[in-house]
């Protein structure tokens, strides 16, 4: 090992005279010492040199050319990217690049120095530098609270040689420059001790010279100095403040003199650490003690704090055994009389594995060619670990089965490497972790993500993210609306991933797709061309190509269904009551109808789809509101109340057939309502008498005796059927019953059985039951029709349209619901004119 350098100022002078750029400024340039050492050198400077002083000559005392600095491109590497030193490659100087505080860098750590990395490359070179700051006198001993005085309460029968502590100074210079000496202003009671810790600290005592005199002299005004050694010297006062108090006689006196005890570091707060105990001979409230922790110097007043009542000391701050290996406090007991006893704790702070390592990245290359041979440099890191011994020794490697592989290069530096060619078509990126462990127990750990890319050639076709595509647009749309956009992805990369999108030559209906739609060739986003009617067409299935930008173009294909969805833009279509120019329609209702009673049912259909075709019934208008009511859903039209003979004959109702569209649409249906018990009242109402003849009258009265026989016959037969039924059932009950069987009524499957005998008269009497859904069926049988309806036609009074109606029931009634049933899918009508479902 060969050590070069100068170890005297002389030397120093020689090398200034001689050629060398030092900057003195105005701080005293104590000491310039260089030293080499297997390619690590030290300097010494003093603190606060002004920015762009001269350190030293680093390619002189590195034995280096400053040709191999600048071709090197030689920098300074530091763990915190914070440089206090800058180096001039052109000249190999090294200098101040920024304010040095040797007492905001170390504290009161001797000797304070920092270190940094001189790192060149081709070939790569690794020198340490070590600079050491030396201190200066530019700090002041001061008290914490100068401002304040320091008060003690001692009592008139206090012996002489009493010692009573002070609080210390504190002066952040180290060395000479520190606190040397302390001075008490002259008086005639008390005399100033002082006494050194193991660490060269100072803390001083006064102590009773005199005994004191309350009643001659109550208060004492004293000043205390504490001055430094450095030149100028400086120095600080606080002012002490005595108050003489009676007959406590005894000081607080703890069992032992020093106490030690072990903390671990990164101890949580309020951890107990140890208990300290003091007794006073005095009785009463003279004996009773509080603890107290005296003012400590720098972060140990932070650390630590105790119970006054028990002496208990607990962890109050984070203990760090990297920055402050031990503690050492001074506690104070003092009784209700004022007195105190002191003594002392030393801490000793145990390490544990806290800091984990610590990964830099200094170098990283991405993208990297696919073509790439292995061993290619991807990447150098620095990793280092803050614990020392076994908890700073670190371990790393990449993470799964990944090739690359690290190798070590400097001290704390490594390199990752290629372990093998690359193929992006398999692997096109490589999420790369890199974990670093320390030996500690238990073992700490830090990983580093790398996101490596590799580059690609144009060996991919664009791929569609779903296999076939499905959209839905409203009808009546708007032409030009955009409808959805179709994604197609390419792995390649630039020019071989842009991605064009074109529509394939298809016929929709007879007509060319792009009458229909358009394609945006850059976004992919598909526009209506025209308006949409979903009545005309339901659904468009097209095919749209995907092709990137590469040499040669590759293409993919996918398809495209785009569904029309209804809107409501068609009104309801009122099929029954059928609106006639030439006759008056009327449903005939006796006036014996009870309330309840069915005069007619108004159909319609909705040619929309789903909830758009649900229609609603309601009254628009009537001759009588409250005679009348439609059912919501069914349409039914029934009697509210009980018909009387005050009625009007006549009764016409405007009912309102309403969609579920939003805006619903609707439509208005004129009902006529015939309220007599015989067809003269009728035919005196909707027709002129004075235009028929005898001869009119005669047929009339024909007519109208045969269809009442007809009636009667019909009556009296489904009574006779009715009773024989009742009479049948009521038997089989009573059977039932004496058997001691369980009777269950029995009822269609998803049936709600509202049967009944209904409110028409003779041939009117009908069954209906309806189901659950009750939107979906209303009618499970329908008797034969018969006077029920009435159609007088005022423009010809010749023949009576009675006896045709009458004639022509059936087949009009069939007619009608089979127009029903090619619009609502209802059952087709039985041979025996009963509507069966």
């Amino acid at each position: 090992m060969r050590t070069h350098g100068c170890f005297s100022f002389s030397c120093a002078k020689w090398r200034l005279l001689n050629g060398g750029r030092w900057q003195i400024g105005s701080l005293m340039f104590l000491l310039h010492l260089v030293t080499t050492v297997g390619g690590q050198i030290r300097y010494s400077i003093p603190e606060e040199m002004k920015k762009g002083s001269v350190i030293g000559n680093v390619a002189q005392d590195l034995g280096l050319d400053v040709k191999r600095l600048r071709s090197g491109r030689a920098r300074i590497l530091t763990e915190d990217n914070i440089q206090y030193t800058e180096l001039k490659t052109d000249k190999g100087l090294l200098v101040v690049n920024d304010r040095i505080d040797r007492e905001q860098f170390c504290g009161d750590v001797t000797p304070c120095s920092f270190s940094f990395e001189v790192i060149l490359e081709n070939p790569l070179e690794l020198h340490i530098i070590i600079v050491e700051v030396l201190d200066i006198n530019d700090h002041a001993p001061i008290f914490a609270n100068n401002d304040k005085a320091l008060i003690f309460e001692i009592s008139e029968s206090t012996l002489a040689g009493v010692q009573f502590p002070l609080q210390s100074a504190e002066d952040e210079d180290v060395g000479q420059n520190a606190l040397q000496n302390y001075i008490l202003s002259p008086n005639d009671h008390f005399i100033l001790n002082q006494h050194a810790n193991p660490d060269g600290s100072k803390y001083v005592e006064i102590v009773l010279q005199k005994p004191l005199d309350r009643e001659q002299r109550p208060r004492l005004s004293l000043k205390l100095i504490a001055v430094d050694g450095g030149t100028p010297q400086r120095s600080g006062t606080v002012n002490i403040e005595i108050n003489v108090l009676d007959a406590n006689d005894n000081r607080p006196v703890f069992n032992q003199s020093e106490y030690k005890a072990a903390v671990m570091e990164n101890a949580v707060k309020g951890t107990s650490i140890i208990t300290v105990n003091a007794t006073d001979a005095d009785i009463g409230s003279n004996g009773l003690i509080t603890y107290w922790l005296s003012k400590m110097k720098g972060s140990a007043a932070e650390m630590f704090n105790i119970d006054e009542k028990t002496g208990t000391i607990y962890v109050s701050g984070g203990i760090d055994y990297e920055k402050d290996r031990k503690y050492e406090v001074r506690v104070e007991a003092k009784d209700q009389g004022g007195l105190t006893g002191t003594s002392k704790i030393i801490f000793d702070v145990i390490d544990v594995n806290d800091n984990a390592p610590v990964i830099n990245v200094k170098s990283f290359s991405s993208p990297l060619s696919e073509d790439s041979p292995p061993g290619t440099t991807i990447a150098i890191l620095n990793i280092k670990d803050a614990d020392s011994d076994r908890n700073g020794q670190i371990t790393c490697s990449v993470d799964g089965k990944l090739p690359f592989k690290l190798e070590n290069s400097l001290t704390n530096y490594y390199n990752l490497i290629s372990d093998q060619y690359f193929d992006r078509e398999s692997v096109s990126e490589y999420n790369i972790t890199i974990t670093a462990t320390d030996l500690g127990t238990p073992p700490l750990s830090t990983s580093t993500k790398l996101h490596l890319r590799i580059s690609d050639i144009n060996d991919n076709a664009p791929l569609f993210d779903k296999n076939i595509y499905s959209a839905y647009v409203s009808e009546n749309n708007s032409p030009g609306i955009s409808i959805f956009a179709v994604t197609a992805r390419d792995a390649d990369w630039n020019q071989n991933a842009r991605i064009s999108y074109l529509l394939e030559d298809t016929q929709i209906s007879g007509s060319h797709v792009s009458t229909y739609v358009s394609l945006n060739s850059e976004t992919g986003v598909l526009s209506a061309v025209r308006s949409f009617d979903y009545e005309q067409i339901k659904q468009l299935d097209l095919v749209v190509r995907a092709q990137d930008g590469g040499s040669p173009p590759l293409s993919s294909n996918v398809s495209v269904r785009i569904l029309i969805q209804d809107q409501n833009d068609n009104a309801p279509q009122v099929l029954y009551p059928v609106q006639t120019g030439g006759s008056v329609l009327a449903e005939m209702v006796p006036r014996s109808a009870d309330v309840g009673y069915l005069v007619t049912k108004v159909v319609a259909v909705d040619v929309d789809s789903g909830q758009n075709a649900w229609l609603s019934y309601k009254v628009h208008k009537a001759t009588d509101r409250a005679l009348f009511e439609v059912g919501l859903h069914n349409g039914e039209i029934r009697t509210v109340r009980q018909v009387t003979d005050k009625d009007a004959v006549k009764q016409r109702l405007s009912v309102l057939v309403e969609d579920n569209g939003q805006p619903s649409r609707s439509a208005t249906v004129i009902v006529n309502v015939a309220v007599a018990d015989s067809f003269p009242e009728v035919l005196s109402e909707f027709t002129d008498f004075s235009m028929h003849d005898k001869e009119y009258n005669d047929k009339l009265t024909f007519y109208l005796v045969l269809a009442l026989a007809v009636v009667s016959f019909l009556f009296i037969t489904c009574l006779l059927l009715i009773i024989s039924v009742k009479v049948y059932r009521w038997r089989q009950s009573r059977v039932l019953y004496h058997s001691n069987l369980p009777v269950i009524p029995y009822y269609p499957p998803r049936y709600s059985d509202t049967l009944g005998t209904g409110t028409l008269q003779h041939v009117y009497n009908y069954e209906v039951c309806r189901t659950t859904d009750s939107r979906k069926g209303d009618m499970k049988n329908m008797q034969a029709m018969s006077q029920s309806l009435v159609s007088v036609d005022g423009a010809d009074a010749d023949t009576p349209h009675v006896t045709k109606q009458m004639s022509g029931n059936f087949s009009q009634m069939s007619t009608l619901i089979n127009n029903i049933q090619a619009y609502t899918d209802l059952p087709e009508l039985r041979d025996d004119g009963l509507l069966a479902i």
